[in-house]
């Protein structure tokens, strides 16, 4: 006989107010804004990140009736974790850290193949572990090669640089020695390394080492990063019967990655010591095997031997383990992060003790042989960039999603641009402290030069940007054509839409432009992998053409016929000056933000995208916001559904739709079941779904819909961030709510006598299907509280002060 099944779950009692939990997107809003009261009164929360309501609905759940026809609103502000500081405009030199984690995130959809994640997320790893080492190495270029063996080594040079008097080599002072200036030199690389350590973790305490309310999970379901391997929603690969692994973002330890990112940042502070003292013990070991060198040249052997461990060690701490998300990560592996940077750290000191040692005989010339190490980690990056493309690519082909970004090669084509974008801040920095060391000569080019320059490699480098930027011209044509005709081709359409009103070419050219120009957005990925594609190809020739040539692109072509001379050397000069540009462009920036508060405004909407991802990859990267942010909104809408047994609608605009869902997603069922999701000029599938499938995919927004009591999507063709959900499923779920008209009317009007704003991202606040639509989720919450007698007092017991 067939066991009884059980009865559904009776629907959830209303026995309290509503509440419309709203959320704000990139860059900010302030709580005066989202309420539309300037009197409003902090309820829960800090400076950084609170929850608001207005004043006089300050204790509303106490008087659930006067709340029968609106809910009680609330604003979570949290962009004092991303743009209130002017400060955190100078995270802009860590682009290239940002971007590469990312990359992390990028991964197509997979279930079952645990090695080919576990592989593509090593990969990843790798990759950012050779940015960090890669700006290492630009550091100890400027400081140890430019400036302490090249300019302090001619007298021509440092005559013309007083502050390098007492380094100068032709002063015969007690610094004048080569390995005792590079041994001073190392101070400054090594400064850089301590710094990106102690912003790494400050940044972790002041915003991601917040710990869940329910700390006592531990990590022993998972001990070895296994959860990496899993796909969302995927089944318990062990076949031992357990539930199904629910999906990524509604993992206990999604947001708290404490010992991964502590890991990763013990590995990387060793990595740039190590390079450090790699850079340093390397050319006194050198002289060391010459004859005539009055040191032993076992003590350099010693220490590079060392140096060769502690850095196997590092890479193996980084290949290791991935993230644990099963349970929160709230262990630390206390030997590791404290004994491998400091081993690093005691390299560093041994290399610097034996380079300072007396070498009466040793005179520095030419360039310290650096072009080798430059070399290899531009080879090693692409080919750390080829394996992740070809691991993509098989996971894509398991579980291909049509939406998803260049076919599952989104993560390799971002992980190639943040390679791109280290080497042109690393190149920039070099060229430009070449340069003016060098006065009015061209360093490399022999002729005027007093001193040799930076690598070769970095000039080929910068000689490939012009044609990578010719190569772009194609494509940015191409759009720009196709969109100029798209827009030509609304116009019917849109002067159909607004009849019976009379047309106006004018106002139909703009609405169509702006229509046209917001589809630009579904373009991007083609064009980050024309970039990243032609990126790859000309770093490989750049890599081919230093190594064979061992010159300059000016002076290899020495010979050629004229107009390949001229070519090569218009490229070199245009390229060096367009890679120092870049990276002034990157400093004028940031200074120009901490200055100007709507600059400032602006730069913090990048970190409001780009650091929504806890640091996965590189543990010197942008902190992440959504680890504070989506622990607090889940928080909150637990206490609120717990204490009232109320309904409430978690509002979400553009960035703040993405939060929204990811804490719904961290939410009990209890909880879930009392929630309805409002999103609006949402970017979660048009961008988050295509670019990060395997968290924000076609699945497990599916699931989402399916586990949410309710959920409503508005979007604008105007719009060119936000858009549809796209739940392809019959019947038809119905989330999706658009295009809304916009603008609200097409000409001048009695009851409209001024032209209507064409509104694309902002204010869908404004438009009477956001007000038509709020109710119909509290319909479906569950029906009103019923009226009381005039003059009733409600007996709910009131917490008073809400608590979240």
């Amino acid at each position: 006989m067939a066991p009884a099944v059980p009865p559904p779950p009776p629907p959830p009692q209303n026995t309290g107010a509503a509440l419309e939990l709203l959320v704000h997107g990139v860059g900010g809003a302030t709580p005066q804004e989202m309420l539309g009261d300037p009197r409003t009164v902090r309820v829960t929360g800090d400076a950084t990140a609170a929850v608001y309501r207005r004043t006089e609905d300050a204790h509303g759940e106490k008087y659930p009736e006067r709340y029968r026809d609106e809910p009680v609103a609330e604003a979570y502000c949290w962009s004092g974790l991303t743009s209130g500081n002017g400060s955190r405009a100078l995270w802009l030199l860590l682009l290239p850290f940002m971007v590469v984690n990312l990359a992390h995130w990028m991964r197509p959809t997979a279930t079952g193949r645990t090695r080919a994640v576990r592989l593509y997320g090593v990969v990843v790893r790798l990759v950012a572990l050779s940015l960090t080492v890669l700006l290492t190495a630009a550091a100890c270029e400027v400081a140890l090669d430019l400036v302490a063996w090249q300019c302090a080594g001619t007298p021509a040079c440092s005559e013309r640089r007083s502050w390098l008097g007492f380094l100068s080599s032709h002063q015969g002072g007690w610094w004048s020695q080569p390995g005792r200036r590079l041994a001073l030199a190392a101070l400054v690389p090594a400064a850089l390394v301590g710094l990106l350590w102690y912003l790494s973790n400050r940044t972790w305490s002041a915003y991601e080492s917040q710990s869940p309310l329910d700390a006592a999970d531990a990590d022993a379901c998972d001990p070895d990063g296994a959860e990496e391997a899993h796909g969302p929603g995927a089944a318990d690969p062990s076949g031992e019967g357990r539930d199904p692994v629910p999906p990524a973002l509604g993992r206990p330890g999604f947001w708290y990655g404490r010992r991964l990112v502590a890991r990763l940042r013990a590995a990387h502070t060793a990595a740039g010591f190590l390079t450090v003292a790699a850079a340093v013990s390397g050319a006194a070991a050198r002289h060391d095997r010459t004859a005539g060198s009055s040191v032993p040249q076992v003590f350099g052997a010693v220490i590079e031997g060392a140096i060769v461990v502690c850095a196997a060690v590092a890479v193996w701490v980084v290949c290791r383990r991935g993230r644990s998300e099963r349970a929160r990560d709230m262990r630390l592996d206390g030997a590791l992060i404290t004994y491998l940077p400091g081993s690093a750290l005691v390299l560093l000191g041994l290399a610097v003790l034996h380079a300072g040692w007396s070498r009466p005989e040793w005179q520095s010339s030419g360039s310290l042989p650096g072009e080798t190490a430059f070399r290899f980690l531009a080879l090693g990056q692409g080919l750390l960039v080829v394996v992740l493309a070809l691991v993509a690519r098989s996971l894509y082909r398991r579980t291909p999603e049509p939406r998803t970004t260049l076919y599952g090669l989104g993560g390799p084509s971002v992980a190639m641009l943040a390679c791109a974008l280290g080497g042109v801040m690393t190149g920039g920095v070099a060229q430009r402290v070449a340069d003016w060391l060098d006065g009015p000569g061209t360093p490399g080019m022999g002729e005027g030069s007093i001193i040799e320059g930076p690598p070769v490699l970095l000039s080929w480098q910068a000689s490939v940007i012009p044609v990578l930027l010719l190569l772009l011209l194609a494509p940015v044509l191409y759009l720009t054509v196709r969109t100029a005709r798209r827009a030509r081709r609304m116009g019917p359409d849109i002067e159909a839409e607004y009849a019976p009103e009379p047309p106006d070419r004018a106002r139909t050219r703009r609405i169509a432009r702006i229509r046209a120009t917001a589809a630009l957005t579904d373009s991007a990925p083609w064009i980050v992998g024309v970039v990243s594609a032609a990126t790859l190809l000309l770093g490989a020739a750049a890599v081919v053409g230093s190594w064979t040539s061992g010159e300059v692109p000016g002076r290899a072509t020495d010979g050629a016929a004229a107009p390949v001379e001229s070519l090569a050397e218009a490229a070199q000069s245009t390229g060096s000056w367009l890679i120092g540009f870049g990276f002034i462009l990157f400093v004028a920036s940031g200074r120009r933000a901490y200055r100007d508060a709507s600059a400032r405004r602006t730069i913090g909407i990048l970190w409001d995208v780009g650091t929504f991802w806890p640091r996965a990859a590189h543990p010197f990267a942008p902190p992440c916001y959504a680890e504070r942010a989506v622990p607090d909104l889940a928080s909150r809408m637990c206490a609120w559904t717990a204490t009232t047994k109320g309904r409430l609608i978690i509002s979400g605009h553009s960035q703040g739709s993405v939060l929204a869902a990811a804490a719904v997603w961290q939410l009990p069922d209890t909880a879930r079941r009392r929630v309805g999701l409002l999103t609006y000029g949402s970017p979660i599938e048009r961008l988050y779904g295509r670019w990060f499938p395997a968290y924000f995919g076609a699945v497990p927004l599916l699931g989402l819909n399916r586990s949410v009591h309710c959920w409503r999507n508005l979007w604008r063709a105007t719009d060119p961030i936000g858009g549809p959900v796209r739940l392809a499923t019959d019947p038809d779920p119905g989330v999706d709510r658009g295009p809304l008209k916009d603008p609200l009317a097409y000409g001048r009007t009695t009851a409209l006598p001024l032209p209507e704003p064409i509104l694309g991202h902002s204010d869908y606040q404004a438009d009477p299907v956001f007000a038509k639509e709020r109710t119909a989720l509290l319909e479906e919450l569950g029906p009103r509280l019923p009226r009381q007698a005039a003059g009733g007092v409600s007996t709910q017991k009131s917490s008073g002060r809400s608590s979240g």
